[in-house]
């Protein structure tokens, strides 16, 4: 160290033997700021015949490979392949989890009469339709046992079904809740017979995604699907959120739940999860499960790598079109919007779309409202300057001494992320606040400097407002 401005890491101060010296410096290599890949976590139950082990994260690339590692049908599988559909290009890795040691759902579909022309007896399972053709003369019983034996036939149907008397009851392929929002439809087009259903229900108990998590926890994905949508995993996921994405963790994630219940209902959810790194899509009435729709909705915004890019209007493709009855009116849409659950609509060609992806964060710890992370891209906008001011420092000073030059440095680096920030609209008025960024020595710790990054985040064109004037 013989400059006052060059420093060298392997070239040494002591040199007498006569030379010319060179090393390479890599670190003032990279100008750019970092991308931004969003990588999928999804949780979910595994079959027995599954092959990948239970609590070993696997990444996935296609349906058949679901069906293999975690059983055809399966809450996980069923979840890989939606997240597909929805997004064919993305980074997803899955971890699962065994069945808990509860009940399954059961549910039932009685037929009656017999039938005195031919039609079709129809039975929605989820969003999955089995048909079976009915012949005049055909009794009630001999129906059921066909409709048991199509809907077992059907490995990729999370149900098994067993005929007896003209009732056919229906069994979760999971022990658990999650075979309490199957749902069940039947209708009959012969003459003379009938189809009644009983809904699913007394599946109990949750697996417990704790340890799951934890096991996780240093592989830094940036979104992670909810397997159910209570408030008791919810939470669980809002503890693993809160821990990754803190500031000694500095992993930023969001979670994504689904949800095809009521307004009423589905409000009530979020305001017990009240988490801005949280973020629920509503689609009332839709066949898919609870989680189908979560993952579907996850691998869209995994599909917008810009973070303050707003995602209204975006398709979930492979999602069901619900019927008229069952979707929100606006007024239900903008009730939704302030209470933290993100409404999904029937858009042009009858696609499932976002409304406006919001987070369940609605009051601060006074229980006053606050709308400061309101949109989810506003933690993920946050997220990203975090990445980006993280990487630079640590490009630019990997053994940086402190000395009273340092600060400058470091401020000039930082000042640097945020003009390129700027240009990207990620953030703005950096100019504007450039006297509120400051970096300086603690009064403490003498190895340790202190940064101020004010960081005025781009926010979406939601609304736009015009009068039209009549002139005659």
């Amino acid at each position: 160290m013989a400059s006052p401005n060059i420093s060298f890491d392997n070239i040494p101060s002591s040199i007498r033997k006569p030379g010319k010296y060179f090393e390479f410096n890599t670190r003032l290599a990279v100008r750019t700021l970092p991308g931004n890949l969003q990588k999928v976590l999804v949780l979910g139950q595994k079959l027995a015949a599954g092959s990948q082990a239970a609590m070993a994260p696997v990444d996935v690339f296609s349906d058949d490979q679901a069906a293999t590692l975690f059983g055809k049908g399966s809450q996980l599988h069923l979840m890989v392949r939606a997240a597909i559909k929805a997004n064919p290009y993305l980074q997803l890795t899955a971890i699962a989890i065994a069945d808990p040691v509860g009940n399954a759902a059961t549910g039932t579909t009685t037929l009656a009469g017999t039938a005195s022309g031919s039609g079709v007896l129809t039975l929605w399972v989820g969003a999955n339709r089995v048909d079976v053709a009915v012949n005049s003369g055909d009794t009630a019983a001999s129906v059921a046992t066909a409709l048991a034996a199509a809907v077992t036939a059907r490995a990729d149907i999370p149900v098994t079904s067993v005929a007896a008397a003209g009732v056919i009851t229906h069994t979760c392929a999971h022990k658990g809740t999650l075979g309490n929002d199957i749902k069940l439809v039947a209708s009959s087009t012969a003459p003379g017979m009938t189809a009644t259903v009983v809904t699913m229900s007394s599946g109990t108990l949750d697996p417990d995604y704790t340890t799951t998590l934890a096991a996780v926890a240093g592989a830094g994905h940036h979104i992670i699907v909810a397997p159910l949508s209570s408030q008791t995993q919810l939470t669980v996921l809002r503890t693993h959120l809160d821990f990754v994405s803190g500031p000694m963790e500095q992993r930023g994630a969001i979670g994504v739940f689904g949800w095809s219940g009521s307004l009423a209902t589905g409000t009530t959810l979020t305001g017990q999860i009240n988490s801005g790194r949280i973020t629920g899509a509503w689609h009332r009435g839709s066949l898919r499960l609870p989680c189908e729709i979560a993952a579907a909705y996850a691998a869209v915004l995994a599909s917008e790598e810009d973070p303050a890019r707003p995602l209204n209007t975006l398709e979930l493709v492979g999602m069901d079109v619900t019927g008229i009855d069952q979707r929100p009116t606006r007024t239900e849409q903008e009730n939704a919007l302030y209470n933290g659950l993100t409404p999904l609509e029937i858009g042009p060609g009858d696609r499932v779309q976002i409304v406006r992806a919001i987070s369940t964060y609605t009051k601060d710890p006074q229980n006053v409202a606050d709308v400061s992370l309101l949109d989810i891209t506003t933690i993920r906008t946050l997220d990203y300057v975090r990445k980006a001011c993280r990487e630079r420092i640590s490009l630019r000073f990997p053994r940086e001494k402190l000395s009273e030059r340092t600060p400058d440095k470091v401020r000039s680096e930082l000042y640097d992320v945020l003009l390129k920030l700027e240009e990207l609209e990620i953030i703005e008025a950096v100019e504007d606040n450039k006297n509120g960024l400051l970096v300086e020595r603690d009064l403490q710790d003498v190895n340790r400097l202190n940064a101020k990054i004010p960081t005025d985040v781009v926010n979406g064109l939601h609304v736009f407002a015009g009068r039209i004037d009549l002139l005659l």
